[in-house]
């Protein structure tokens, strides 16, 4: 090639894939002085990196919640299709240690995201014995970084991000400890994923201590370059115990994103809790299927049986590290504004949904509704920051006040339009002595008519020790204008002889003076579809998008590949086909253009073809081993017969069976 420092030539004696030298024009060249180097090309082998969304791990067809199994899922797909996949992002599990040598993991470990605060050393390794009860953090570090394509288990949500692993859980657990944990490396962890808290029991009230709750606001003022510390949260497992998480000073922190749990049919798990301080839902457990969360467990094992709360928040930390992969500027409050906006109330069932001011559905089960990664992402890239954040507090309560059978508080928030046209986060702070706390109900409304229950009946929390400047929040109230009345209602719900007194009441509004529900959201953004049927399913997603049931896809999901619609060139548009039905995943519909299987099958990387395991019906081998088998048992059995007979009859003959030996004698 002119212009290049080297010179292609070729010869058509030679075949084209040949893998042999040509002999005569080998001997020329080497003893050409001119030549200095040469080499015959042949062909080679490559795949394009990056062209398959769908990742090739044994497990991955198990991983319904984010396979396209249910309908909708996680949308991980999506957000993968778009090049997320947490890369550059690291993340740290707050729990009872981390196999960081799980083959699933070991390439993602990163030891400057962890430290043992049990046994004050750097290696968060969990204790092994007692029956490998600390599995937990293990566990829920694979739900969010389990590598990809390597053969082992599953894929992690984010499974290009770094992870580490905080051992804090094993051991007494002291406010010192906590914050130690929640400020770890604040500079270089992203995001903290924490699924524990205070006993799930219905009948505790309990938070940080003075050294956590200052973690955890230090965090977001000075983590990430000033950005803030993402803390994920599980909202509590307490739902058997008619627990409510705004008793929980962790999960409703303005600062953690609490996030609760669904099944994959829609259905809300028993043991979720509810509180308006959850923000965001994603699933848990499946009831149709034996196959729960799957992910990485001790002994480098795999599991499908993670389940609870505890699934759920790791789910949402994976997805909040592929928005911050694509767009590392979001500030801790940018991202709960996105999250908001990604959540969609779906298939969830609850009897509770309810329409905020703006606009939006909300519950106390499940917050905005499930994640969608793929909205996330999306909304992320374009996403400007939020103006800085503004709290206004009033005090509502001057002296003290019968709570009786039922006590309504109104305050005026006026003044407080002046510095906020969009909420945020809504505390209520209360004082108040109660005979049974567990009876009391707490409600808020909104002057946009909002309601939202603070705390519901909690039949095991007997304690008569009422609430001591204990703050209730909810997210309920999110983008709304909190210029008007304010309501509080305090509702006994038990015996008519509860009796108690309200003390103090301060509201506390935190939001920006940003006229927020003006900002255009992912859900609203320009329609991809170039033509739609009568029906409304779309028949044309242009040249960058995939028409799959009615929708365009960024990807094409399992068992399925794209292709162009129609041999015409004038034709651009691209659809999913199906793949062949023995495939997991393909590229095309043959039985050999396999790249991965489904569950029972293996993979055949020369045919490319997905097998069923050979059957196991006995050939003639088996047979004569079986054969071989029952002959030794049948003469083992004839040996001990005769050892025992002697001992057998003996026995009889000195008991109530001797007549029976005499007979015997006489058949001898």
């Amino acid at each position: 090639m002119e212009g290049e420092p080297f010179h292609h030539f070729s010869h058509r004696g030679t075949r084209q894939r040949a893998l042999s030298r040509h002999w005569g024009w080998h001997m020329r060249l080497s003893r050409d002085p001119q030549v200095l180097w040469f080499e015959q090309q042949t062909a080679k082998r490559r795949v394009k990196r990056g062209s398959g969304v769908v990742p090739t791990d044994p497990w991955f067809p198990k991983q319904w919640y984010m396979n396209n199994d249910v309908h909708p899922d996680l949308n991980i797909l999506t957000a993968w299709s778009r090049g997320y996949t947490g890369l550059g992002v690291v993340l740290t599990v707050l729990d009872d240690g981390l196999e960081k040598d799980h083959p699933d993991l070991a390439a993602n470990y990163d030891p400057l995201a962890s430290y043992d605060f049990n046994s004050n050393d750097p290696d968060p390794q969990p204790r092994y014995g007692e029956g490998d009860k600390n599995w937990h953090g293990t566990r829920c570090a694979g739900e969010v970084a389990a590598v990809a394509n390597n053969g082992v288990c599953g894929a992690g949500v984010a499974y290009n991000s770094k992870i580490g692993g905080v051992r804090m859980l094993d051991g007494s657990i002291t406010d010192i400890v906590e914050a130690q944990a929640l400020g770890l490396q604040l500079q270089y962890i992203h995001i903290y994923s924490a699924s524990w808290g205070p006993e799930d029991d219905g009948r505790t009230v309990d938070g940080p201590g003075v050294l956590a709750a200052a973690a955890f606001q230090r965090g977001v003022v000075q983590g990430r370059g000033g950005l803030g510390s993402i803390f994920i949260w599980a909202s509590g497992n307490g739902g058997t115990n008619y627990d409510n998480c705004n008793c929980d000073g962790y999960t409703n922190s303005i600062y953690t994103v609490s996030v609760g749990s669904v099944l994959g049919d829609g259905q809300r798990p028993r043991y979720s809790e509810s509180c308006p301080a959850i923000l965001t839902t994603t699933y848990s457990s499946r009831t149709t299927s034996k196959v729960q969360i799957v992910t990485t467990d001790l002994h480098h094992r795999c599991t499908d049986k993670h389940t609870g709360t505890s699934a759920s928040a790791p789910l949402a930390a994976g997805m909040v590290a592929l928005a911050l992969e694509a767009n590392p500027a979001l500030t801790w409050r940018d991202l709960q504004h996105l999250i908001v906006r990604a959540s969609k109330p779906a298939h969830l069932q609850a009897e509770d949904w309810a329409e905020n001011g703006v606009g939006r559905r909300v519950s106390h089960y499940y917050g905005y509704g499930l994640l969608d990664a793929g909205l996330l992402v999306q909304a992320a890239t374009t996403w400007t920051g939020t103006r800085p954040q503004e709290k206004c507090s009033v005090q509502a309560v001057q002296v003290p006040r019968d709570i009786g059978s039922r006590l309504t508080i109104s305050t005026d928030a006026s003044s407080c339009s002046e510095s906020i046209r969009s909420l945020e986060h809504v505390q209520v702070q209360l004082s108040l002595s109660y005979s049974r706390r567990g009876d009391l109900v707490v409600a808020l409304s909104s002057p946009m008519g909002t309601t939202s229950t603070l705390v519901t009946v909690r039949p095991y929390d007997t304690s008569q020790d009422g609430y001591k400047d204990w703050s209730f929040m909810s997210t309920h109230f999110w983008d709304e204008n909190p210029k008007g009345i304010w309501t509080l209602q305090l509702e006994n719900r038990g015996d008519n002889q509860n009796t108690g007194q309200l003390t103090s009441f301060t509201l506390h509004l935190h939001g920006t003076d940003e006229d927020m529900p003006a900002r255009r959201s992912a859900a609203t953004a320009t329609d991809e579809c170039l033509r739609r049927d009568e029906q409304g399913a779309c028949e044309d997603c242009g040249s960058a998008l995939y028409t799959h049931h009615g929708s365009c896809l960024p990807y094409c999901p399992p068992r399925y590949y794209g292709q162009a619609r129609s041999a015409t060139p004038r034709d651009t548009a691209r659809i999913c086909a199906s793949c062949h039905p023995s495939c997991y995943t393909c590229q095309g519909s043959s039985a050999n253009n396999c790249t991965s299987c489904p569950s029972g099958r293996t993979f055949h990387d020369v045919t490319h073809t997905c097998q069923q395991p050979e059957e196991s019906s006995p050939g003639p081998v088996g047979l004569r081993r079986d054969l071989v088998v029952v002959t030794v048992l049948a003469c083992s059995s004839l040996v001990l017969a005769g050892v025992l007979y002697p001992t057998y009859r003996t026995v009889l003959c000195a008991g109530k069976g001797a007549p029976c030996c005499a007979q015997a004698g006489r058949a001898e």
